[in-house]
């Protein structure tokens, strides 16, 4: 099944390679919400969305390998009639203006230039996935630790309090030693949070110059990647596509031919290829319909009279400033994680609803009741208006 579109000469226009670029991002989406709707029914299901970045990457490397093995091209490129060429370069001299010229011949691709294809299809673009999952954890335990302190201030909830003669005395939970595993966890995950951002806008900076190039018609490398393997994408011919089906029954029939074996053996591995690809020839047949009936249902659930009946959406309201500090009051301390009366890591993290700041559930609560008042803005408070901080539940 393929899709032709509109221009001239062997040269894809720019819209067709963004087009082939952006196809198996649809295909994920849409795999990923057709999985989620049956996993309200098949709750096994849930395990294939807890690994999508592997599942996906093995469904991409098989598609990408057989497409590369029988057109030359991606999957995604073979949809919209595209194959990819190597590259030769060769300088034509003219003795008579004393000059020279660039020379581009293509030819076909090369047994390593397939295999480094899938791995800039396939390899590079799981790794990718997977770096920036573990880029938005550590910004977010980052984010929490800021605001919350570290998970090594965490305790159970069997161990806030005990109670004797009607006082609570906070009890800290035993030290644990971290693992050495643990520990280089955690700084590939600092490594990653500190350096992740610099490698993503160097690789989106890199791709937005060269579609900027390639749409200038300076360069006919679309990607980073193909200019490093020195592969053109070009537009199939007719006679090629029309020979696209014979040559791929040429291939298998080669690989029958290649069977060893008794004839009951070869007939089962026959049996069993002859199955692989009838698999494959519905896989993506499949995976085309879904990405179109995808895009059709978000097209139907974002139409145009939605959007323009949909009430307008203001941005919420900034914060309310925080309270002043009073000058007779306590100092804040620096680290945010330290109560201002003990001076020590905060336990059993306890806010003054009055004013809004944090101490140790102890320390603030014999302040307060002492005081009835707020030790930093000096506002008035009783021990009512003490609230705990569940922030690890």
């Amino acid at each position: 099944m393929l899709f032709q579109v509109g221009g001239q000469g062997a040269r894809p226009t720019f819209f067709e390679m963004s087009a082939a670029q952006q196809l198996p991002a649809s295909l994920r989406a849409a795999l990923t919400y057709s999985i989620g709707v049956l996993a309200l029914r098949r709750p096994f299901l849930h395990r294939v969305l807890d690994y999508e970045d592997e599942f996906f990457a093995l469904l991409m490397l098989v598609l990408e390998s057989h497409s590369l093995r029988t057109t030359d091209a991606s999957f995604s490129e073979s949809l919209y009639g595209l194959r990819r060429r190597a590259v030769r370069i060769r300088v034509k001299k003219d003795n008579t203006l004393s000059d020279s010229s660039d020379v581009i011949h293509h030819s076909g691709l090369e047994k390593y230039q397939k295999r480094l294809s899938v791995l800039f299809l396939v390899v590079l673009p799981y790794f990718k996935s997977k770096l920036h999952s573990v880029y938005n954890k550590e910004r977010e335990a980052t984010l929490q630790a800021s605001l919350w302190g570290h998970g090594d201030e965490r305790f159970d909830d069997a161990d806030y309090f005990s109670e004797e003669r009607g006082s609570l005395i906070p009890t800290r939970a035993s030290d644990v030693e971290v693992s050495v595993r643990a520990r280089l966890t955690k700084r590939f995950q600092k490594f990653i949070g500190i350096f992740y951002p610099w490698l993503h806008a160097g690789n989106e900076g890199l791709s937005f110059a060269y579609q900027l190039l390639y749409l200038l018609d300076a360069t006919g490398f679309y990607s980073l990647g193909l200019h490093a393997l020195g592969i053109h994408v070009c537009r199939a011919t007719g006679q090629e596509l029309m020979d696209t089906s014979s040559r791929i029954s040429k291939i298998r029939s080669r690989e029958r031919d290649r069977l060893r074996g008794p004839p009951w053996l070869k007939a089962l591995q026959g049996a069993l290829l002859s199955c692989t690809y009838t698999m494959l020839d519905y896989a993506q047949t499949g995976l085309i319909a879904a990405v179109f009936f995808f895009k059709m249902m978000e097209w139907w659930y974002q139409s145009a009279e939605e959007r323009m009946s949909a009430p307008t959406v203001y941005p919420p309201p900034p914060p309310p400033p925080p309270p002043k500090v009073a000058k007779e009051g306590i100092p804040l301390p620096s680290d945010r994680t330290i109560c201002p009366l003990c001076s020590q890591k905060r336990t059993n993290p306890s806010v003054v609803a009055v004013s809004g700041f944090v101490f140790c559930y102890a320390c603030i609560f014999k302040y307060v009741s002492q005081y009835k008042r707020c030790p930093i803005t000096l506002m008035l408070a009783n021990v009512d208006q003490i609230r705990r901080l569940f922030h690890d539940v």
